[in-house]
């Protein structure tokens, strides 16, 4: 199955690029979306605060944990101890503080919660200067299609020479600071996007 998926596949590129050629030699280029936000200083930054706001977090939310946890173990050890009443008024306890849990973590990393308002604010303006940067020199060197390498697409061969990233960061960094062109890192592993970009201290390059 796998292997019928990878011919159809190239088959489906090989008829793009066929068809391409057929309506007058469209040009392509890709970018690498994880290399090109390593190389912003201004999204090393945002992640880190993200992340120390996840950290902080963590910790509030483990020691709820650890409070409900005892809670229970008190209660297990105690109840043959207990009348009715009392059982009752520790399992409601218990529950109050497991809905309260859920509530905190609803709060912090719910679908609206502040963790996604938090990357609304400080990532999308980021990606925005990208896209728009992509779509500016795209239409300066007159590409018809740009592909992104980073965005999990099953791409069989690439041409560094179709890489326009560092024209994309060039373009990005008539608006906010970029790593200058020759100072600028591929990390080990592009697609964690969470370590600082290196050099981030060093101003863009200007064209």
């Amino acid at each position: 199955m796998r292997t019928t998926s990878v011919l159809l596949l190239s088959l489906f590129m090989m008829l793009g690029i066929a068809t391409a050629k057929a309506q007058g030699n469209q040009k392509m280029a890709y970018v690498d979306t994880d290399y090109i936000l390593q190389n912003i200083p201004e999204y090393g930054d945002a992640q880190e605060e993200i992340n120390q706001m996840s950290v902080k977090w963590e910790k509030e939310l483990r020691a709820m944990r650890n409070k409900l946890e005892q809670m229970q173990r008190d209660y297990q050890t105690e109840s043959v101890l207990l009348s009715d009443d009392m059982k009752k008024k520790k399992e409601e306890a218990i529950a109050a503080k497991e809905q309260e849990l859920a509530a905190l973590q609803m709060q912090y990393y719910g679908p609206e919660g502040e963790l996604f308002s938090k990357k609304i604010e400080l990532i999308q303006p980021i990606q925005e200067k990208i896209y728009n940067a992509i779509n500016q020199v795209a239409q300066q060197k007159n590409y018809s299609f740009v592909f992104d390498k980073a965005a999990g697409t099953t791409i069989l061969y690439c041409n560094e020479k179709l890489d326009i990233s560092d024209d994309v960061l060039d373009e990005i960094g008539n608006v906010m600071q970029t790593v200058r062109r020759q100072d600028r890192k591929r990390s080990e592993n592009t697609s964690s996007g969470g370590s600082k970009p290196a050099n981030s201290g060093k101003p863009a390059e200007k064209k």
